[in-house]
C-alpha cells in the first residue's frame, strides 16, 4: 500500500476540495451546501490571504483527505492559534491513518511557526469525531460553541 503524503493545497485543487466539502457536509450533518458559494469560498482560501489554508493527504496523485485551518489571534496567550475548521477523509482513504497524518503534519507545522496551539470544536452529538480526536491526544471537553451567523 503506498504511503500517504501531505502537501499544501493549490488553486488547481479547488474542485476536489469542493467535492469533499459537499460530501463531508452531507455525511456528517445531512446538509446540502450551495456549491457555488462553497466554490467561491474555497477559491478565496487558495488564492487570497484570508487567514486560512488547506492541506491535502495524497496517495500518489489521488487526494484522499483534507484539513482546513484558520488563524486567530489569542490575547490570552499573546500568540496565534490555529483552528481546525474541517477535516475529511474520502471513502478510499478511510482506515489508512489519513486523519492522523494530517493532524501530525499540521501540529508539527504549527510548532515550527511558533503557533500557541491548535483548537477545534466538535458537535457534542458527533461521538465518532470526538473519538478520533481523543485518540490523537486532543482534549477540551470544557468548550462548547455558541454562535450567531448572519
Amino acid at each position: 500500500m503506498p504511503s500517504i503524503t501531505i502537501r499544501a493545497a493549490r488553486s488547481a485543487d479547488a474542485p476536489v476540495i469542493v467535492a469533499n466539502n459537499l460530501s463531508m457536509a452531507w455525511e456528517t450533518e445531512a446538509l446540502r451546501l450551495d456549491e457555488q458559494v462553497l466554490t467561491d469560498g474555497v477559491t478565496r482560501v487558495l488564492e487570497e490571504d484570508v487567514g486560512a489554508r488547506y492541506w491535502l493527504a495524497c496517495d500518489a496523485d489521488t487526494v484522499v483527505g483534507q484539513l482546513m485551518i484558520t488563524t486567530e489571534w489569542s490575547d490570552w496567550r499573546n500568540a496565534w492559534v490555529w483552528w481546525i475548521q474541517s477535516v475529511y477523509t474520502s471513502p478510499e482513504g478511510r482506515g489508512r491513518g489519513v486523519y492522523r497524518a494530517l493532524y501530525e503534519h499540521v501540529r508539527d507545522h504549527a510548532q515550527e511557526q511558533h503557533v500557541a496551539g491548535i483548537r477545534l470544536y466538535v458537535d457534542t452529538r458527533n461521538t465518532t469525531a470526538q473519538a478520533v480526536y481523543t485518540k490523537l491526544g486532543m482534549e477540551g471537553e470544557h468548550y462548547r460553541v455558541f454562535e450567531a451567523m448572519f
